[in-house]
């Protein structure tokens, strides 16, 4: 009977979680992240909200309220979604949050001045 509880206990540690897996969209195309964005990026001047603007190939700009402005381009490569911009260059990937469409990337290389962003589709 202990061994049952063990088992279950490792096997409950070794599941990954959940919310990342159900929410996690697949991504086809790059026209699929086309429209605006919301969200918070780290800078020199630490967090600051941002908007982005993605086209339908994939290139986008993004600004701060203070008006950093990065360009970049999404592109699929071996099926997974990657960044290159002015500033960083990483991987992407698209989820469904309680209703929401959330953009995530992160640097390949984070600093103190770049890490994870994450956006959210404006409707």
């Amino acid at each position: 009977m202990k061994w049952h509880l063990a088992l279950l206990i490792a096997a409950s540690f070794a599941a990954p979680p959940l919310d990342g897996l159900a929410g996690e969209k697949q991504v086809a195309h790059v026209k699929e992240l086309a429209g605006s964005w919301r969200g918070w990026v780290r800078t020199e001047f630490g967090r600051e909200r941002a908007t982005m603007v993605v086209e339908e190939d994939g290139t986008y700009k993004a600004s701060t309220t203070r008006g950093t402005l990065t360009q970049g381009a999404f592109d699929l490569r071996d099926g997974k979604l990657r960044y290159q911009s002015t500033r960083t260059t990483g991987t992407a990937g698209l989820y469904e949050d309680h209703g929401k469409t959330v953009l995530t990337m992160m640097p390949v290389d984070p600093t103190a001045d770049t890490g994870r962003t994450e956006y959210e589709r404006v409707k």
